[in-house]
This record gives C-alpha cells, sequence and structure tokens, in this order.
C-alpha cells in the first residue's frame, strides 16, 4: 500500500503541506480531514466580509475542495473531525459530522494543522448563543445575517485589537450602536506602544463608537454585558481578544508544547514524535530579533510553515528561518503597522533600548492631499541596530512597514536606513521616506 499522509484542518497550513508533499510526492496518499465546510480560506478577510465589502462567503476561499481533490489528488473530507491520536498505532480517530458516525484512519505521516480557536475566558454566560468569537467563515456568515438584523440596536466588542478594532467598524458601518469595552487603557497595547496606540483613539470615537478603555468584562447577562465599571446594553457580543493556538488534540497525543501552550516544533516543522508535524496557527515559531520561541496566528506564517513541512514530508529539505513581527490593519480609515519589537517588548528581551517618535507626512507636506504619519523606531543603545518600527497614519503609511521589516531581517541599523536609496517623488513621499526620518531621529540617541 502506498504510504498516506494525513493532514488535520484544511485551511492555510494544512493545505499548503498538503500541496507541496503531493508536488513532490507523486505516489502519496494524502486524506485532509476538515471538521468545516470550506478550505483554504482567508480569517483574516472575515471583518471585511462583515462589514459587506465582500462579496460573499466564497470570495475568501482561495481554493476549493473540487480544486484540491481533481487537481491535486489530495482526498478533502469536510465536516470530518479528528477527536484523537494514537501514535502508538499510528491512527487518528475521525467523527464524521454528517453521519454521525466515528472510525479510524492509519497515517504513516501526520500533519497537525488545527489552527487557533478565540480565546473565551472563563466568565459567567460565555456560552450563550448571542457571544460570539470570530474564527472561521461562518462565524462571519453568521455574524453578517446579525448586522443586517440588528440594525441600530446595541453591539458590544470585547477587546481592542486587531479583530476588535475592525469589527466595531464593521458593525457602525450597518447602523449599530457599538460599545468596545477593553481592560487597558488603550487600543492595541500588546501590539503598539502606548504613545502609538492613543492616536487610534480619537479616530475610533469620530466613528461614533463608545470606548470604554480600563474596563474589564466580569459578566454577560441577558441583554447586557457587564462590566468592572458597570452594565452595558448589548443585544450581540462579538469577542475580539485574540486566539489561542488549537493544540488540544496534540495535548491529548503527549507531543511537547511549546510558547502560550502551541506545538514545539524544530525548525523543519517536526514534533517531537517521529513523522508528525505541525503548522500554522496550533504550532510555534521563532522570533528572529528576541531569539525566543513564540506563538503568532498569521495567515502569512501559516502557509510558509505549512509549506516547508510539505517539502519535508515530500522528502526534501526545508526549514523557517522565524518571524520579525510583522502586522498591518486598518482602523477607522487609519493605517496601523508593526514590525520588530516594542520597546517593551525589547526590554523584556534584554536589549538597551532608545526611541523616537516621529510627525511627518505620507507624502510632500505641500501637496493638499498628504496626510499625517506618525513614526516610532526602537534600536539597540550603543550598536545602532534597528529593533522595531512602527506607524499609524493616513492613506499610503502602513505599508512602509515593509522597509523596517527588511531591514530588520537583514540586521541593519538605524544607520544603515538613513542611507537606503528610497524612492522619492513628491506624491508619494517627502525628500526624506518617513522610515529614514524616524531613523535619523534615533541615530542621534545611541
Amino acid at each position: 500500500m502506498p504510504e498516506r499522509l494525513v493532514v488535520i484542518g484544511g485551511d492555510a497550513a494544512g493545505m499548503a503541506a498538503a500541496s507541496q508533499a503531493r508536488r513532490l510526492r507523486a505516489d502519496l496518499d494524502i486524506v485532509a480531514l476538515e471538521r468545516g465546510t470550506r478550505t483554504s480560506y482567508s480569517a483574516c478577510g472575515i471583518p471585511y466580509l462583515v462589514a459587506g465589502d465582500v462579496d460573499g462567503p466564497d470570495a475568501l476561499v482561495a481554493r476549493t475542495p473540487e480544486e484540491f481533490r481533481h487537481q491535486h489528488r489530495i482526498d478533502v473530507r469536510l465536516r470530518h473531525e479528528a477527536v484523537a491520536i494514537d501514535l502508538d498505532t499510528r491512527a487518528v480517530e475521525v467523527r464524521d459530522l454528517e453521519r454521525d458516525r466515528t472510525f479510524r484512519l492509519g497515517f504513516d505521516q501526520l500533519v497537525l494543522g488545527t489552527g487557533a480557536h478565540p480565546i473565551r475566558p472563563d466568565l459567567p454566560g460565555i456560552d450563550q448563543p448571542w457571544v460570539r468569537g470570530v474564527q472561521t467563515v461562518d462565524d462571519g456568515v453568521h455574524l453578517l445575517a446579525q448586522a443586517r438584523e440588528l440594525g441600530c440596536r446595541d453591539v458590544v466588542v470585547v477587546g481592542a485589537g486587531y479583530i476588535g478594532l475592525e469589527m466595531a467598524e464593521a458593525f457602525v458601518r450597518w447602523g449599530a450602536k457599538v460599545t468596545l469595552v477593553e481592560a487597558n487603557e488603550g487600543p492595541m497595547a500588546r501590539t503598539l506602544d502606548a504613545d502609538m496606540g492613543q492616536r487610534l483613539v480619537g479616530q475610533v470615537r469620530a466613528l461614533g463608537i463608545d470606548c470604554r478603555f480600563g474596563q474589564a468584562v466580569e459578566a454577560f447577562e441577558p441583554g447586557r454585558v457587564v462590566t468592572s465599571e458597570g452594565p452595558v446594553r448589548a443585544d450581540l457580543v462579538v469577542l475580539g481578544l485574540g486566539v489561542a493556538p488549537a493544540s488540544e488534540l496534540a495535548t491529548q497525543a503527549g507531543l511537547i508544547l511549546g510558547s502560550r501552550g502551541s506545538v514545539r516544533v524544530s525548525r523543519r516543522q517536526g514534533t517531537s514524535a517521529e513523522g508528525v508535524w505541525a503548522a500554522g496557527d496550533c504550532a510555534e515559531t521563532y522570533h528572529r530579533v528576541s531569539q525566543r520561541r513564540i506563538h503568532v496566528a498569521l495567515g502569512t506564517v501559516a502557509n510558509k510553515t505549512g509549506r516547508v513541512a510539505g517539502v519535508n514530508i515530500g522528502g526534501g529539505y526545508a526549514t523557517f528561518p522565524g518571524v520579525v513581527g510583522t502586522a498591518i490593519t486598518k482602523v477607522c480609515g487609519t493605517e496601523v503597522a508593526r514590525t520588530g519589537l516594542s520597546t517593551a517588548e525589547a526590554e523584556r528581551a534584554g536589549f538597551g533600548v532608545v526611541s523616537t517618535l516621529v510627525e511627518t507626512t505620507t507624502r510632500a507636506g505641500y501637496l493638499p492631499d498628504a496626510e499625517p504619519m506618525a513614526v516610532k523606531a526602537v534600536a539597540e543603545r550603543g550598536t545602532g541596530r534597528l529593533l522595531g518600527l512602527q506607524v499609524v497614519g493616513g492613506r499610503g503609511s502602513a505599508k512602509r512597514i515593509d522597509t523596517a521589516a527588511t531591514a530588520i531581517t537583514a540586521g541593519m541599523t538605524v544607520h544603515d536606513v538613513v542611507e537606503l536609496d528610497l524612492a522619492y517623488a513628491p506624491p508619494f513621499s517627502s525628500v526624506w521616506d518617513p522610515v529614514q526620518v524616524a531613523a535619523r531621529a534615533v541615530a542621534r540617541q545611541v
């Protein structure tokens, strides 16, 4: 019998691994188990689906199960949930959710691409059906239906990170009264330094969102959310508290776990068990600046780590070098991006830190459509090595983060960044690109 690869999880990491393994091994018997109804979808696009910017849920699907079956000869089984892994017998216990039956599926090699699930703190009432997380396309379809039906009724979004802010904006656009509840004193506290995060508060409030910073949620009761500062009316609650790795199967199988309970993997995406691989949001990764193992849930990382696993399964050799912590979003018309380490992260990693925040514009300031832009650069004291950069500004500001991400990956100093030959014309930038303006400013302190 041909060697069998079983993939648990039909989204970015799992299907990238399966597809890459197929390219290298025509003889593999590949079975992909997906408990949902779609494969290879963009979870990052769900807030835009809810906002009405996307032409239906199927637009978020990069490849359908039929494409995988017919073009790649991958046996995709939807509505099939892996419920246990037996490493001794090399078998997965599978629940066929449509037929309500359980069976065992043997494997020679196994990929865990189980992803992550929304954080749901253990609070009274959190399991009520009107308290929803945001993870799958089906979640988005449900929330879109709620947005259309709720009109101007009350929506509470818990958490002011990427997803929370994007979901708050989506519901405002449907005419809902939105209250944003965040335990920290400002938005995006885990992503941006406080002085950069505070620049978003005015834009969020200007959209009509009632921001309740510094308030912790204590319970969910019919028609309201109970916070540390009193109750807030709610017909619908959206949880935007981030995600946790879906590593329950790995735990049950006895695999070694790493950062935040994610699956510990090697640079080749191998786990602590021979022939078992993990990739994507369920697996840990390596931060190239802090040199620490971390957990990061991003589609880019999922695709790359899934590809690495697939190359190795197919008989090749590949490693994933890690991340530098690059992320980007748009909140209420304001673009936000970061890469590397924030000031607090750099200090926790043991670096001597200097930082500078500069005010600039997205293009030459004398042009009428130039928009404000703030850039914060973080560097290592003494060496001048660029450790991190954050951007908050108008249209055309955030993608400049890629310059900093490249510089950090290359180990460049702020002096090196100042000397980069970056493109200039008034419609695109000031004479000194904003990244270089920040680099020049922080270079004076190193």
